[in-house]
């Protein structure tokens, strides 16, 4: 008997403990977590401190190049000017991201019912989308009698692409068998619509809104640069434009900041509402062993 367990004893001490395992895993996966939002902040602090350091050994003047330091005082002291105009922008950005969505999603589910509708509207989606907004915003801005509703109307040009193809594309990649098995019980075109079609477009759609989203805020300040109005309903584009006439350098930077954080929030809050709503079930959200 003893002959017998001893290869298995010598095998089990080769091995190495599954408590060790385990425990590897976690710290390679802890270390990850950490790596992710540490790394990043670690390349900004020092880009922000060699930018720092660049301006203050060299002497730029600040309506060159001004230093993080006047950005951020900048940034405090011109805060109850900019804070209206990034409202104005958000609220552009935001309605014709909500536009882009309705629409978008309306429209590509009427092109997954109709092959004849699909090939008769998509080329003009596609004219639309690599038409540049600032050629054709001008012109909305002289047929389209109100301001905000033109830059809207930019906003949503540029966001509205993105959600349209990814939603047609999902909905036009549901497995084929499971379409069979749905038309072999008898379900309706509407059933195998909400019960298998948006269901599998949904990481497509997703994945499309991320896109949309910073592309509504490009649209919206592209707009408001087109546009060029001043007054209490301007947003950060105007800001900007205002700022580079005064050579206020410093307002300039603050308000780009603003623009880029915004932006960074948007991609943020779209990337956890996708991860919120694929995480237990698919394979892009669910998280696997390293």
């Amino acid at each position: 008997m003893t002959a017998d367990t001893e290869p298995d004893r010598l095998a089990a001490a080769a091995l190495p403990p599954l408590d060790a395992a385990e425990a590897g895993k976690l710290r390679h996966a802890r270390i990850d977590r950490v790596a992710r939002w540490a790394l990043p902040a670690v390349v900004m602090i020092a880009t922000i401190a060699g930018w720092q350091w660049y301006v203050d050994a060299y002497q730029v003047p600040h309506y060159i190049l001004p230093g993080p330091d006047r950005v951020v005082a900048a940034l405090l002291q011109d805060w109850p000017t900019l804070w209206p105009a990034l409202l104005v922008t958000l609220q552009i950005t935001l309605g014709a991201l909500v536009i882009a969505t309705i629409g978008g999603v309306g429209l590509a589910v009427l092109f997954a019912q109709s092959k004849w509708v699909e090939m008769s509207f998509f080329p003009y989606a596609v004219i639309l989308q690599v038409t540049p907004v600032i050629v054709i915003a001008p012109l909305i801005f002289i047929y389209v009698p109100s301001k905000i509703v033109g830059l809207l109307i930019c906003a949503w040009i540029v966001a509205f692409f993105p959600i349209l193809s990814n939603t047609t594309l999902g909905l036009n990649s549901a497995d084929h068998n499971l379409r069979n098995l749905f038309q072999l019980y008898g379900a309706s075109r509407w059933q195998t619509l909400w019960h298998l079609r948006l269901p599998s477009a949904l990481p497509y759609f997703l994945g499309g809104l991320k896109i949309a989203g910073g592309l509504s805020l490009i649209g919206a300040i592209v707009a408001e640069f087109v546009a060029g109005t001043g007054g209490l309903g301007s947003g950060l584009a105007f800001k900007i434009l205002e700022a580079s006439y005064r050579l206020n350098i410093p307002r300039m930077f603050a308000a780009i900041v603003l623009i880029s954080l915004t932006g960074i929030v948007i991609f943020a809050s779209l990337s956890i509402l996708s991860h919120l709503m694929l995480r237990r079930w698919h394979e892009s959200a669910i998280k696997r062993d390293g």
